[in-house]
């Protein structure tokens, strides 16, 4: 109870509130967690985000309390087609559909019966891949099939009281057309943005007339109506009993209003947690349509899924850059997490993100060499495939083994893909000056008399040393100068620990190649 990791505060807060409504008499068989999608264009991370921190809350609510969770990912797939994403294929083809459906909507790949139902596939496909345990909900499904009907006949007979919620935070022409309902075209069965003339509590129906003055009356119940996407969320946490909710910083309002209209229906909203955006290389937030940012798929042909989930975890309330140039330190704060949590005891345990990416239970694997490094050693040995960087990692650490280590295994292979997307098209090769060449020769002479020590502490102390003889001031101005000339990079790792491992005695050489200019060629 006295962990502060950001998942056990939000537990404890959801713990505090179903304790209350029980106090209260309210009974339920379940506490439950959604997370809600909208699949107007193709799953991105953030929408793993999503899942994978509402996971994390749900686990720590787990360790609190012995009450029955569930989990629903749901998909507003009955919202209509605003436009045509930018990142899918036969747009022209699509145009057509605007303002239908999305299940209606025809699969732009040829995959699936509708545009809706591939991207909730490949919705599904990338959570059941990191092993969320999660049940699907489709809007259309849970419309069509009756499940929201109490709840929608009760907006229906509260009507006044949620538009009097809503109707303040529209402009003067938009409060002119506003329905909270927006009627299913019983012509050409399009999501409808019109006004609604009447309403029948009793039949449970509305009247809408369209632009061109048609009118028909429609129950709201069957799936023939849709609500306004604020309404709608109020409506989904009544009528499913939702305990929990996240959402991110763009969604405050909806939240707000979403939590009013519940209120004003004598019914308790979530607790809800905001976290804040993602944003692209450009500092643009990342959106579905666009396809800008990173898919998770791009993510994982360089790196594992674990790095993926740190950062996730950490500073969820703090805007970050999601890029490709922030994966390998993802990775090697990974590595270094899970390093600690082998000698933690259980409370630190609970604070170590490793814990609650794992579920509790992180691999017990070492990884000897970090990201960093083995971008390093890619570069120095040109290596294009995992068996030489092997080589080098087995004599620094001879009980490392593909066999033994697959996690590790991995890694290589996703340094060398790493390093020749990223990391080789941007080298810039110096040469030294006359100051710098002074100490790096009398560095591969030093490392020369080292010998193949794999004693990184030792090596970066020479190091050091040359650079405090050779009196740059400050030292980092020495180590810059080493990554420059010898990488064509302003950083890396501790060159002492990259020298271990690539062996001393072939640093020295590589001093030397780069005091003749062979890397500038």
């Amino acid at each position: 109870m006295a962990a502060k990791a950001w998942p056990f505060e939000e537990a404890r807060k959801l713990l505090d509130r179903v304790n209350r409504d029980e106090a209260k008499g309210a009974t339920k068989p379940y506490v439950l967690f959604e997370t809600g999608y909208g699949p107007s264009g193709l799953p991105h991370i953030g929408t793993f985000g999503e899942v994978a921190r509402t996971s994390w809350v749900r686990r720590a609510f787990a360790e609190l309390s012995d009450k029955p969770t569930r989990l629903f990912a749901f998909s507003d797939d009955m919202d209509g087609m605003r436009k045509v994403p930018d990142n899918v294929p036969n747009h022209e083809k699509l145009r057509e559909f605007i303002g239908m459906p999305l299940t209606k909507v025809p699969d732009p790949f040829g995959t699936h019966e509708s545009f809706g139902a591939h991207n909730n596939a490949r919705l599904r496909s990338f959570l059941d891949s990191f092993g969320f345990q999660y049940e699907f909900l489709s809007s259309t499904e849970c419309y069509a099939s009756g499940r929201f009907d109490p709840t929608l006949l009760k907006i229906l007979a509260e009507y006044d009281r949620v538009m009097d919620i809503m109707l303040p935070t529209l402009g003067e022409e938009r409060q002119q057309t506003y329905s909270a309902f927006l009627p299913i075209c019983v012509r050409t069965g399009h999501v409808l943005q019109v006004p609604i003339i009447a309403r029948n509590v009793e039949k449970g129906t509305i009247t809408y007339r369209d632009t061109d003055g048609f009118t028909a009356e429609v129950p709201v119940t069957g799936g023939h109506v849709k609500l306004q996407w604020k309404v709608d969320w109020a409506m989904r946490w009544m009528a499913l009993g939702v305990d929990y909710e996240m959402s991110g910083k763009d969604l405050i309002p909806s939240v707000e209003l979403s939590t009013k209209i519940c209120r004003a229906l004598n019914v308790p909203p979530p607790e809800t947690y905001t976290y804040e955006l993602f944003l692209d290389d450009k500092g643009q937030k990342i959106s579905k349509t666009k396809g800008n940012g990173i898919a998770v798929e791009q993510w994982l042909t360089y790196s594992a899924p674990e790095s993926l989930a740190l950062f996730m975890y950490q500073k969820p309330k703090t805007a970050k850059r999601l890029y490709f140039d922030i994966i390998p330190k993802e990775v090697d704060d990974y590595v270094t997490h899970l390093d600690k949590y082998q000698t933690q005891n259980e409370s630190e345990r609970l604070e170590n993100p490793v814990w609650h990416i794992h579920a509790g239970k992180p691999p017990q694997e070492a990884w000897p060499v970090s990201f960093a490094l083995l971008l390093n050693l890619v570069s120095a040995s040109n290596a294009s495939t995992p068996d030489v960087l092997w080589g080098f990692i087995r004599a620094y650490a001879p009980q490392a083994n593909p066999k033994d280590n697959p996690a590790l295994d991995r890694l290589v292979g996703y340094a060398i893909r790493y390093y020749q997307d990223f990391v080789l098209p941007k080298k810039k090769y110096r040469a030294p000056t006359d100051k710098e060449r002074l100490a790096l020769e009398e560095l591969a002479t030093a490392f020369d008399a080292l010998g193949n020590t794999t004693d990184g502490t030792a090596v970066q102390n020479v190091v050091y040393e040359i650079g405090k003889k050779h009196t740059f001031e400050p030292l980092r101005d020495w180590f810059k100068a080493l990554y420059e000339v010898l990488f064509g990079q302003e950083q890396g790792p501790r060159f002492g620990s990259f020298a271990a491992l690539y062996g001393v005695t072939n640093t020295a050489n590589l001093i030397r190649e780069g005091l003749a200019g062979k890397f500038l060629a």
